[in-house]
């Protein structure tokens, strides 16, 4: 599903117009992104959470040549589904 579709599905059950959908969708998207990039959670109740995590330091591997690398510091995002869309998921 693309942002597209998003906005065409509200559309269908709104009918609101397709503009001012759009306009709606790209603000939500935008605060999520701000709030994430100032290393913030973002809590969607029913839906879940997008958690902000800092991977430290490690050592990895290539699989193909088995040569042991340093692998630096980085910031990731994690999404985690709320209970309520596990369990409608495996419903």
């Amino acid at each position: 599903m693309t942002k597209a579709d998003i906005v065409e599905n509200i559309y269908e059950s709104l009918g609101i117009t397709k503009k001012d959908i759009s306009d709606v969708v790209d603000s939500v998207f935008e605060i999520m992104k701000g709030e994430i990039l100032n290393k913030n959670n973002v809590k969607i109740s029913g839906f879940g959470n997008f958690d902000v995590k800092v991977r430290g330091r490690r050592i990895g591997r290539n699989p193909k040549t088995g040569v042991e690398t340093v692998i630096e510091p980085r910031t990731v995002v994690v999404f985690r589904p709320s209970q309520i869309f596990k369990e409608e998921v495996n419903a």
